[in-house]
């Protein structure tokens, strides 16, 4: 199974932009879904977005117009571009890969992004 690791969190302030990265030890290209999870500070989570193989992205209603999700499988990494955070963004972001008929997941550790003026 290949292993994910969160890079990029950071302490930003509201309106400010980050660019979280996961990379994973092996081909991501087997991964058909790609994605980013938050965790709240009240330990609520919350699927940000993923992304298909073929480019195709889903958002949660609270990121539409400000997170881009892509993947660049040559560098085996997955990205989250994050623009005009708001302090309710405030979480840990962890990335996570899905193999096809539950053949298995992988999770990173998770990146902390604050957001705060």
């Amino acid at each position: 199974q290949v292993q994910l690791v969160e890079s990029g969190g950071d302490l930003v302030q509201p309106g400010g932009s980050l660019r979280l990265s996961c990379v994973g030890n092996g081909s991501i290209s087997s991964f058909n879904v790609m994605g980013w999870h938050r965790r709240f500070p009240g330990k609520q989570r919350e699927l940000v977005a993923h992304i298909y193989t073929g480019g195709m992205a889903n958002y949660a209603d609270s990121v539409r117009g400000r997170f881009t999700i892509s993947r660049d499988n040559a560098k085996n990494t997955l990205y989250l571009q994050m623009d005009n955070l708001k302090p309710e963004d405030t979480a840990n972001y962890s990335c996570f890969g899905r193999l096809p008929f539950n053949r298995g997941d992988s999770w990173g550790q998770g990146t902390q992004v604050t957001v705060s003026s």
